[in-house]
């Protein structure tokens, strides 16, 4: 059984979800008693996929403004990224483009390029929606760089196994694993 290691960077503004969806996929369980990060967190998360042994290196960065010179670094040796907003928040969502272009900064110092899996969370508050469906949809079909769009709930867990699973699935295909 072959092994692999893979990093996983997870991006987006502060607040939007992204310690929740990453410790609600490490442990299962939802809490919102978590604080907020200040730089980056790193977490590891060892799994059999598909015939494979696979570790995962999951970075998730700050939202804040103040620690996005940091971003690019991180990006470095990135086999996999993941774009969070919340779907409750357009804010969130408008800035987008501001986090491409940080993406892009630290990812072209990759050799190979970074499937990047688009995230709306917070999906079990969808009666306080104010991002819609279609308009997230439209940003993966006109941005080269995101291949998918996923919603998700930390809270109640919906999907959140399923996005490791296409973003892991895309960094096998792309190193030509499976």
């Amino acid at each position: 059984m072959t092994q692999s290691i893979f990093k996983i960077c997870v991006l987006g503004d502060g607040g939007v979800g992204k310690t929740t969806f990453v410790a609600r996929y490490l442990t299962g369980v939802f809490n919102e008693q978590l604080k907020i990060t200040i730089g980056v967190n790193f977490y590891v998360k060892k799994l059999e996929f598909r015939q494979h042994m696979v570790t995962l290196q999951i970075w998730d960065f700050a939202g804040e403004n103040r620690f996005r010179f940091i971003l690019p670094s991180y990006l470095l040796g990135a086999a996999g990224a993941i774009f969070m907003y919340d779907i409750t928040r357009f804010s969130s969502f408008r800035n987008f483009n501001n986090w491409m272009d940080v993406f892009e900064e630290g990812s072209k110092r990759n050799e190979n390029s970074i499937p990047l899996l688009m995230v709306g969370s917070k999906k079990d508050l969808e009666y306080k929606r104010a991002v819609s469906f279609e308009d997230a949809m439209a940003i993966t079909e006109n941005y080269d760089k995101v291949y998918d769009y996923i919603e998700c709930s930390a809270k109640t867990g919906e999907n959140i196994e399923l996005i490791f699973e296409k973003l892991i699935d895309s960094i096998m295909i792309k190193q030509g694993l499976i």
